[in-house]
């Protein structure tokens, strides 16, 4: 049988060639709200903890920003895979869906779809897939202020912002390096976004919450 040599498939077995040559540990997959914010913190995780860029894939969503956007983006991205993105389908253990309450009015929405397709989907392997929702309430900067103050009671995003400039002079936004500058105050920042996990959930908005915690230590994990 002669053997398919055009320049699509060329690229198609490239591609698999690269992918192939992963770390051991589980493939995930983070789908964020955020064009810069969002993907600049989880790049710079993967990039300090030295994870496989074939493991740990981010990429923002590229048909909006609304959260039930970026769920339903994230299974397509998952499903179908893209080859610009260098992405083979259903290609990951695991698939995170990252936004913010803010003023969204699909965000409850999202958490449904999120909940559903967990452990419902399966990848190349034939394994259920961990499909979750990385949610913050009011927005992903919560978890950044986390690392500094301690957030007991519903605040407004502008609030949030306001308080972690005073820390953070220079945040702005899509700012690079915010993992690196966070970092030190990691556990305290993980404690207390356990203790609100404890009383509330992504559900409970307006009250503070966050999953970024949950997120960032399976990442700093991974090569443990």
């Amino acid at each position: 049988m002669t053997r398919d040599n055009s320049p699509k498939e060329r690229q198609r077995r490239q591609l698999e060639r690269k992918l192939g040559r992963r770390a051991p540990y589980n493939r995930i997959l983070i789908v964020s709200e955020g064009s810069k914010t969002e993907p600049n913190y989880f790049s710079e995780i993967r990039s300090s903890y030295r994870l496989h860029t074939a493991n740990v894939q981010v990429h923002p969503c590229d048909i909006g920003t609304a959260p039930l956007q970026v769920v339903k983006y994230a299974r397509e991205l998952f499903e179908k895979g893209s080859r610009q993105k260098q992405i083979l389908p259903r290609a990951f253990e695991k698939v995170f869906a990252v936004f913010d309450r803010d003023d969204h009015q699909t965000y409850f929405d999202a958490l449904t779809l999120a909940d559903s397709l967990n452990g419902k989907l399966r990848n190349d392997e034939r394994m259920p897939v961990e499909f979750h929702a990385i949610a913050s309430v009011p927005s992903f900067e919560l978890w950044l202020l986390l690392h500094y103050e301690d957030i007991l009671a519903p605040i407004h995003r502008d609030e949030v912002m306001r308080r972690l400039k005073a820390h953070i002079p220079d945040y702005e936004k899509g700012t690079k390096g915010a993992f690196e500058t966070t970092r030190q105050h990691l556990d305290i920042a993980t404690e207390r976004a356990e203790a609100l996990s404890m009383r509330f959930c992504a559900y409970n908005a307006p009250e503070p919450y966050t999953a970024v915690a949950d997120l960032v230590s399976l990442l700093v994990t991974l090569r443990k």
